[in-house]
């Protein structure tokens, strides 16, 4: 009973997460990137991954600094640059028949106005948005599909957190059942004293 817990499949969603590098951690966007403004010297990430929720969702991977990213990319008047990190992820995450692409990473300059998406667009054409305008595609991939759910091929982060609280040690009930037998045992005894008694 209790390995069943570790094995739930976990209901998720196959989509593009979107993520700020600040104080080099990644943290989970607070706005989407068709209304982010990043500043001159920032590090947006993208991964795409099946994630139940923001709390359970892939950051992106491999190494994420400005200065390496944007090193050939010289600073120009009435522009910025926007260091992106794109993860496509892996293959237990791809849409049935899709191979990932390899991570990477580009230097976008924009003007100073510009959101992510149309730095994102500067470097990772073609991207594609559904009618809500939710990022489902960066470079083509994936070809179909945008946020649909999915059951997760592997334990999420939720998922995780019951299965280990169930494994700390013996549940409550089993504890009850253990102490309700003993008690049983004792009167048992205690019965069977006071008869030869």
């Amino acid at each position: 009973m209790l390995g069943g817990a570790g094995q739930a499949r976990a209901v998720g969603y196959r989509y593009w997460s979107f993520w700020d590098l600040t104080g080099g951690k990644w943290a989970y966007a607070t706005q989407g990137p068709s209304t982010a403004r990043p500043s001159d010297g920032d590090v947006e990430g993208f991964r795409f991954a099946v994630s139940e929720d923001s709390q359970d969702a892939s950051k992106p991977r491999g190494a994420a600094d400005f200065a390496s990213i944007c090193a050939k990319t010289p600073a120009q008047q009435g522009k910025k640059r926007v260091a992106l990190v794109i993860d496509f992820g892996t293959t237990a995450d791809a849409p049935s028949g899709e191979t990932p692409p390899a991570a990477r990473t580009a230097c976008a300059r924009v003007p100073s106005d510009a959101t992510t998406a149309d730095a994102l667009a500067s470097v990772a054409k073609p991207l594609r948005y559904d009618t809500n305008a939710l990022l489902c595609a960066i470079a083509g991939y994936p070809r179909t599909g945008c946020g649909e759910q999915v059951s997760a091929t592997k334990p999420t982060a939720s998922a995780r957190s019951r299965a280990t609280a169930t494994h700390h040690g013996p549940s409550v009930g089993l504890l009850a059942g253990a102490a309700a037998v003993a008690l049983l045992g004792t009167a048992a005894i205690w019965q069977a004293r006071r008869r030869r008694g």
